[in-house]
């Protein structure tokens, strides 16, 4: 696997505590670059992560806020700017998922899988991007769903691909408007990854996606050299076609 040099970087992924995003982390940590563990409730299993990653023979350290709110934000990032110093690379991981029918879905739920998936990613970056602006380099790596860019219709998960329509858009957008700052913007895009609750009888190669399939294009679109990479989203699916939902 590739593996680019990420040395003298500072490393946020959100929702690091677990699955993907602690996947990505530790991947990111292995390149070199110190890294910011965020949980919003998994404290312990935080602690677990900023201690793998320190194996690297890196820094890394753990930080809890609610990324739906922007003062909880702006915290999130001035600590991390505080201990490791300016947030270079960005992975918008975290968000919310409900498989259910939308009918039958609480305003609350609906309210709360558009905030963490889509409302989260914009307040980081957001956030991110004076800092990125002043060193001139940055990369921001947010992570979709495959088919979203196609406005994917499904009776379940109503606002989880109404977010990732919105992510994949966002996107676009973000890369447009930073193309003069030295900082690209990107999205990888699974379908169904190994730690998954279900699993469709219809896989495309029989199986999940693995950890290491995402893996492979974060860190390609984070290598230093990808600096002509921006506004692309690799779908990490197997070859699925949206209309099989």
């Amino acid at each position: 696997m590739h593996t680019p040099d990420l040395s003298g970087q500072t490393a946020l992924v959100t929702g690091s505590a677990r699955g993907v995003g602690r996947e990505l982390l530790l991947s990111i940590a292995a390149c070199g670059a110190d890294v910011a563990v965020h949980y919003r409730t998994s404290d312990a299993a935080a602690t677990e992560v900023v201690e793998r990653a320190r194996e690297a023979g890196v820094d890394a350290v753990s930080v809890e806020a609610d990324v739906t709110d922007p003062d909880e934000v702006d915290a999130l990032f001035s600590t991390v700017e505080a201990d490791l110093g300016t947030v270079d690379v960005l992975v918008n991981n975290v968000g919310a998922f409900a498989p259910v029918h939308w009918e039958e879905m609480s305003f609350a739920t609906w309210k709360a899988v558009l905030e963490t998936n889509l409302d989260g990613t914009y307040l980081c970056s957001k956030r991110a991007l004076p800092g990125m602006r002043a060193a001139g380099h940055g990369r921001i790596v947010n992570i979709g769903y495959a088919g979203a860019d196609r406005a994917l219709v499904s009776p379940k998960n109503f606002p989880y691909f109404v977010a990732k329509t919105g992510v994949a858009m966002f996107t676009r957008m973000l890369a447009g408007d930073t193309v003069d700052d030295g900082i690209t913007v990107n999205a990888v895009s699974p379908y169904v990854v190994e730690n998954s609750e279900e699993f469709p009888d219809d896989l495309p190669r029989g199986r999940p996606a693995a950890f290491s399939d995402l893996i492979r294009p974060t860190l390609l679109f984070l290598d230093p050299d990808s600096d002509y990479l921006s506004g692309a989203n690799i779908e990490v699916s197997g070859g699925w076609l949206p209309e099989q939902v």
